[in-house]
């Protein structure tokens, strides 16, 4: 996808996961990524730089404002500029509502939503003054359906769908272009942590007979910060083999 060519890219928890691929696919398109992560980072960086790619590792905690703070300096002094943020950092765990302690809550909401709203507070400034930039959040399914245990994570992941639309709706006139993209049940090394039976479950529930794949979001994350993408705000878009739409 030529048309992320050259743009400054903030992709948070690239370390591992979706965000790593999110990472190596801007960089395999000619963006200039910011690997940030709490660690893998450099990682990261180094994997695409040994690819002929362009990308600097910055140490990011999504709860510390001040973190954010350094990361955007780091991403300007490097590239000259911040064009698109891509908030991947999360995390995931599964607890029974009733026995679900509240540091627990309290952690996963810093995290996934306060994380996100950081991130979105800390760049929006350079978009307005760049009359032009692109933020791309992750929801899930599980803030669409009812999933079994997840009581935090979907309250996170519902308070990201919600805080996007807003953003995207007082931000379109700034041409500036907020979206989410929901994953389904993807194929992670976390996944791997399930027993296979619950593995088997989550398969049969999709509609499409398969999970996702890792490169199968980050494409639809290059899609929404690219240039192609300039009428579309406000969005959330599901990456999820048809299950939220039974």
């Amino acid at each position: 996808m030529s048309k992320v060519k050259n743009k400054s890219v903030i992709v948070t928890g690239a370390g591992s996961g979706i965000g790593k691929t999110v990472a190596q696919q801007f960089a395999e398109n000619g963006a200039k990524v910011i690997c940030a992560d709490i660690k893998g980072a450099e990682e990261s960086a180094k994997a695409i730089q040994d690819d002929g790619g362009t990308a600097i590792g910055v140490h990011l905690d999504v709860t510390q404002l001040d973190s954010w703070k350094e990361a955007k300096e780091k991403a300007i002094s490097e590239f000259g500029s911040v064009d698109v943020l891509c908030n991947i950092a999360g995390i995931s765990e599964a607890v029974d509502i009733v026995d679900l302690e509240e540091n627990d809550f309290d952690n996963m909401i810093n995290i996934n939503l306060k994380g996100t709203f950081f991130g979105m507070k800390t760049v929006l400034p350079e978009f307005v003054k760049n009359e032009s930039g692109k933020i791309v959040n992750i929801g899930s399914l599980a803030a669409h359906v009812g999933l079994t245990g997840l009581p935090s994570y979907s309250a996170s992941k519902g308070g990201v769908i919600a805080m996007s639309r807003q953003a995207a709706v007082e931000y379109a006139p700034k041409n500036i272009q907020i979206n989410v993209v929901s994953p389904g049940i993807i194929e992670t090394p976390i996944l791997a942590n399930n027993p296979p039976e619950v593995t088997k479950e989550f398969t049969d529930a999709t509609p499409a007979g398969r999970l996702g794949k890792p490169e199968e979001i980050a494409s639809m994350v290059l899609y929404l910060s690219s240039d192609e993408s300039d009428f579309v705000t406000g969005q959330v878009i599901k990456v999820d083999g048809g299950w939220g739409s039974k």
